[in-house]
C-alpha cells in the first residue's frame, strides 16, 4: 500500500486496525472493501461472541458495531471489549427508526452512530474523525503515491513516469490512483466500478476495460508495461 497525505496510520507506522461487526455478510463485505481502500487492516465478526474474541486478538483502533446481533447486542459487545481495551472508539450501526438504540448507544459510551441504510463515505468519514481524535493515529506526510518509476501527486494532480509528465482526465486520474493505492493487488472490475464510478454505470464492466486501455496508452506506451490483465479476475499494477 502506497502512502498518501490523508492516509491514516498508527503511531508506529503500521496500518489502522478496524473491527467491523454485523450479521449481514454483504454489508460486512462492502464495509471491509471501503476500509481496505483506505489502507486499513480489517477484522470482521458476525456475532457478539466472535466480536469479543476477535477484538481481544486484534486490539483494534476502532470498532464499527451493529446494535442488533444474533447472540447479544452491541452494547454488551462494547462493555466486554472495553473491559480489556477501555479507550477503543465505537461507531454503532442502528436501524433507521431505532431512536432508542441510538440514545442507548451514546449514553452507554458509544462515540458515534450511523443509521441504516448509510453511505460508505459517511462511515469512513466518521471513522477518520474518531481515529484522529483518539490520538492513536498519525497522518502520513507525503502527498505522493509511488510505484516503481510512476509517481502520482494527489495534491497537484500531476502524474510522472520516469520523470516525464503524463496528462490524464479526471476519471483516468481516479482510476490510476485506485490502482496505485493497491500495487501488486489484483482488482476486479466490480471493485473498480464501485470505487471509481460508484456503480453509476450499473455494472457495465466494459467501461472499466475502456478506461484501462486509455491508461495503458498513456502510462505504458513505449515503456515496460505496469498495468496487467489477469484474465477472468481483473487488473493489477506492478512496478516495471
Amino acid at each position: 500500500m502506497a502512502s498518501t497525505a490523508d492516509t491514516l496510520q498508527r503511531l508506529d507506522g503500521t496500518p489502522i486496525r478496524v473491527l467491523t461487526v454485523d450479521d449481514e455478510p454483504s454489508l460486512i463485505e462492502l464495509l471491509s472493501l471501503a476500509m481496505r481502500y483506505e489502507g486499513w487492516e480489517v477484522h470482521t465478526a458476525r456475532s457478539g461472541t466472535e466480536a469479543v474474541r476477535v477484538a481481544r486478538q486484534s486490539q483494534p483502533d476502532a470498532i464499527v458495531l451493529d446494535m442488533m446481533l444474533p447472540d447479544f447486542d452491541g452494547l454488551e459487545v462494547m462493555r466486554r471489549v472495553r473491559a480489556f481495551q477501555p479507550e477503543v472508539p465505537v461507531i454503532f450501526l442502528t436501524a433507521k427508526d431505532g431512536v432508542s438504540d441510538r440514545i442507548s448507544g451514546l449514553t452507554a459510551g458509544g462515540d458515534d452512530y450511523v443509521t441504516k441504510p448509510f453511505s460508505l463515505e459517511e462511515v469512513i468519514a466518521r471513522l477518520r474523525g474518531l481515529l484522529r481524535r483518539s490520538g492513536a493515529t498519525a497522518p502520513t506526510p507525503s502527498t505522493q503515491l509511488v510505484v516503481g518509476d510512476l509517481v502520482l501527486d494527489e495534491d497537484s494532480h500531476e502524474v510522472f513516469r520516469s520523470g516525464t509528465p503524463i496528462n490524464l482526465t479526471a476519471t483516468e486520474f481516479e482510476l490510476l490512483r485506485y490502482l496505485m493505492r493497491n500495487p501488486k493487488r489484483v482488482l476486479s472490475k466490480a471493485q473498480i466500478l464501485d470505487r471509481v464510478w460508484n456503480y453509476d454505470f450499473g455494472g457495465q464492466a466494459n467501461v472499466v476495460e475502456l478506461y484501462i486501455s486509455y491508461l495503458r496508452k498513456k502510462i505504458d506506451a513505449g515503456r515496460d508495461p505496469m498495468i496487467h490483465t489477469m484474465r477472468g479476475v481483473g487488473y493489477v499494477l506492478r512496478p516495471a
